[in-house]
């Protein structure tokens, strides 16, 4: 039996919301990271291809600057880049979040009464911080949401994150698995 992967994945639980789409890019689209690109065009391409896989053609995406810390900024209009958060909430339709992830979590976002929608980076530091509590918390004062929904995206396991000491010490315990001298941290749980 062969088994191909799909050029987006989505949290199963949420897939079906009127109203919100979301979706996480594999590598069967190539890279949707500017930041270490040598040459911008094919990820240009490959941001526009997934763009499409969700169907979402032409909507202008609004990219995350991911700060690895707990800020969060309201969109009101598609713009290139909001820098200085790790989190971005919108309650306009046509308003795309966009954000690139490696060892991090995604984490979305949807009030289905309201219609706001949030992405969340959530690396180690963002998830210590408590950027996706921030996020609820912004949804909740600047729109009024009190249904929220949540999903976390694929990131690195639980079983292969290795910390330091100095690390793992500032999560509780129960997200640090210790292997001798070794410290692996289960994000997704902590988030």
């Amino acid at each position: 039996m062969t088994t191909t992967t799909p050029a987006a994945l989505h949290v199963p639980e949420l897939a079906d919301e009127p109203g919100f789409v979301h979706g996480f890019s594999t590598l069967v689209l190539g890279s949707v990271g500017l930041k270490h690109a040598p040459d911008p065009a094919p990820v240009l391409a490959a941001r526009r291809n997934f763009a499409g896989v969700l169907g979402l053609d032409g909507g202008e995406l609004t990219t995350v600057g991911s700060v690895h810390g707990a800020s969060v900024a309201r969109v009101d209009a598609a713009v290139d880049s909001v820098d200085d958060v790790d989190a971005l909430v919108t309650d306009q339709p046509g308003v795309v979040l966009f954000a690139t992830y490696a060892d991090c979590y995604p984490i979305v976002l949807w009030d289905p009464e309201k219609r706001v929608a949030g992405l969340v980076h959530a690396g180690w530091r963002g998830t210590l911080a408590g950027v996706a509590t921030a996020a609820v918390t912004f949804m909740q004062i600047e729109y009024g949401c009190r249904n929220v929904k949540a999903g976390i995206g694929p990131g690195i396991c639980g079983r292969c994150y290795e910390v330091g000491e100095e690390v793992a010490s500032q999560f509780d315990a129960r997200f640090v698995t210790r292997s001798g001298d070794r410290f692996l941290l289960d994000l997704a749980a902590a988030n």
